[in-house]
């Protein structure tokens, strides 16, 4: 007797199965949640993740700050090695383009670190901060804030 599924799972994968054997997300349940949270798009619409994929679909996905376009070309529900997971779909051109923009983009951003100042205050910072704070203050409070009208 023949297992009712075997048949069946070559012709119609869920959206979060097909991308966790596809390798998008290390788990299915985060290929789920990342469809629930609205990051995944197939055809242009939101989509849940039970949704069944079809070759030819078109998924845009939003994966850290890269947004990436596929067209689906296989279908498959078991997760196997990369390079095999590398033929269930192909990247536009559009969306290779896009990256490598944003890639050189980020490579020739300035280091975040380099806005910051240099480590730890050296001894005369030091030194100028606790002159600042136990100076006395410049006047009374009194003097500065008068709510009486006579001056």
């Amino acid at each position: 007797m023949k297992p009712a599924h075997t048949e069946s799972s070559a012709t119609r994968v869920r959206l979060d199965k097909w991308l966790w054997a596809a390798r998008f997300y290390k788990t299915r349940s985060l290929s789920s949640e990342e469809i629930e949270k609205g990051r995944v798009r197939l055809n242009g619409q939101l989509a849940k993740p039970s949704k069944e994929v079809k070759t030819g679909d078109t998924l845009e996905l939003r994966i850290g700050h890269e947004v990436r376009t596929v067209v689906v070309q296989g279908l498959s529900g078991v997760r196997s090695s990369a390079p095999v997971a590398a033929l269930l779909y192909e990247e536009t051109a559009a969306s290779l383009a896009q990256r490598a923009a944003n890639a050189e983009m980020r490579r020739l951003a300035p280091e975040p670190a380099h806005s910051q100042p240099m480590g730890r205050p050296t001894k005369r910072d030091r030194r100028d901060i606790e002159g600042l704070r136990d100076a006395p203050p410049r006047g009374e409070w009194n003097d500065r804030w008068s709510a009486s009208l006579d001056e």
